[in-house]
């Protein structure tokens, strides 16, 4: 059986962090999860600490301070590949991602997909309580880094996702310099440029209920300076056929 962990970076999430962890472990009894914590001020790590010493599936990384949500993965990744786990998943810790649509996540790793995307904008995605200004900003700025960077990707900046462990390996993952929500615009356009198997599967998406969104006009800035500069650099080839994704989740060649 794969073994897998889920990685879970964290700055000032002491509300939701018991609560998220333990769905986690919940749905499988193989899957582990890694916190990464930015030395949280709100004592979000020490949580995570407690936790863990009740739950040997439980690990904790600390930070010494708040760099980036690029940077927070980054490690939790080099982690995770040095002690030979065959699937690394990324999830928020604020509950937005439904830990009960894992199994849907790592079906399509064991079905050979290099990475597997939970997207909101196929059919089957919803999500739960976000005004309709919040859907229009996040569809037109997925659209418009679809059509610069000639993705055939349905949700480039979600959260929810999975690697094969070889297949990340492989992507020199630590170049990626992008922070915030750019990260993820960049790893999957990484992965997608080198040819890799890529899967979608629909999933709920629910605002937070505990703490603050880190969303800022920074991150937004970030990402629409990034996307523009690439797109606009001559240097996107169109992505390789195999990445033809059907929305029903399935992948293809």
């Amino acid at each position: 059986m794969a073994k897998s962990i889920v990685v879970i970076p964290t700055y000032n999430e002491i509300g939701s962090i018991a609560g998220i962890t333990a769905r986690i472990l919940a749905v499988d009894p193989q899957v582990e999860v890694l916190v990464v914590d930015d030395n949280s001020p709100d004592g979000t790590g020490a949580l995570a600490d407690r936790l863990a010493a009740e739950q040997p599936r439980l690990h904790v990384m600390h930070r010494t301070e708040k760099n980036g949500l690029g940077a927070a993965y980054a490690a939790g990744f080099a982690w995770a590949l040095e002690r030979d786990y065959d699937f690394v998943v990324e999830m928020d810790a604020d509950g937005s991602h439904q830990p009960e649509e894992l199994p849907r996540l790592t079906a399509l790793l064991e079905s050979g997909c290099d990475m597997a995307i939970g997207t909101r904008w196929i059919p089957g995605g919803v999500i739960v309580n976000w005004p309709a200004y919040r859907k229009a900003i996040s569809r037109s700025g997925t659209a418009y880094a679809r059509i610069l960077l000639r993705s055939r990707l349905h949700d480039l900046t979600s959260g929810y996702r999975g690697f094969r462990a070889e297949s990340l390996r492989a992507i020199d993952f630590t170049s990626v310099n992008s922070q915030g929500y750019c990260f993820q615009i960049e790893l999957a356009w990484l992965f997608e440029r080198s040819g890799a198997r890529i899967g979608e599967f629909p999933i709920t998406f629910v605002e937070r209920e505990e703490g603050v969104s880190k969303m800022s006009t920074g991150i937004v800035v970030e990402a629409l300076a990034k996307v523009t500069g690439w797109g606009l650099s001559g240097l996107v080839g169109r992505a390789p056929a195999r990445l033809a994704l059907p929305a029903a989740g399935t992948p293809s060649r």
